[in-house]
């Protein structure tokens, strides 16, 4: 290339020459160089502990029935069985529906290179991997799994659907 020779910055002359137009909000601003590094250990990170997440929560589903026992006396009737059983599995279908909201967000591309939101999500589905693990192990009881709900699924939803908002309600970028 025997342009390359006569620029000192090859990359400056293309772009130098490339026609600028107005950008939309939704629409994919270039990130510096050293920003793609940190930004992207975080997306894989944030994809594989929301799975992991997920995996357990549907682990859940199957494995109920000890953790509702748990939560009742030694001696229980059938109805406070069927009562407690209820509880736990809206709380697990309440929990997919926020992750519905999550995979959207996230595939979407709304909040995929959001570092805040990703650092949220790493933290609140890596510590519910870990604490529904444990809920599943050693039996705790089911309401346990609402504090677990609040910090770990809840938390990065209703941040999910901040950012939702201030994409397509506000039309701002969220980074």
């Amino acid at each position: 290339m025997p342009w390359a020779w006569r620029c000192p910055n090859p990359s400056a002359a293309v772009t130098a020459s490339l026609p600028l137009r107005p950008r939309s909000p939704l629409q994919a601003v270039p990130l510096p160089l050293e920003a793609m590094g940190r930004i992207s250990g975080l997306v894989p990170s944030r994809f594989l502990t929301l799975l992991a997440h997920l995996v357990v929560v549907i682990t859940l589903f199957w494995s109920r029935d000890s953790n509702i026992q748990a939560c009742l006396p030694l001696t229980f009737t059938p109805e406070e069985y069927e009562k407690q059983d209820i509880q736990l599995v809206a709380a697990l279908s309440v929990t997919l529906g926020l992750f519905a909201v999550e995979l959207a967000g996230f595939f979407l591309g709304v909040s995929m290179f959001n570092s805040t939101q990703s650092l949220i999500s790493i933290g609140a589905h890596c510590s519910a991997s870990v604490a529904l693990s444990f809920f599943i192990f050693e039996r705790w009881e089911c309401t346990t799994y609402w504090y677990i709900f609040v910090f770990c699924s809840a938390l990065p939803a209703v941040t999910e659907m901040a950012l939702f908002i201030s994409v397509f309600g506000l039309k701002k970028k969220p980074f």
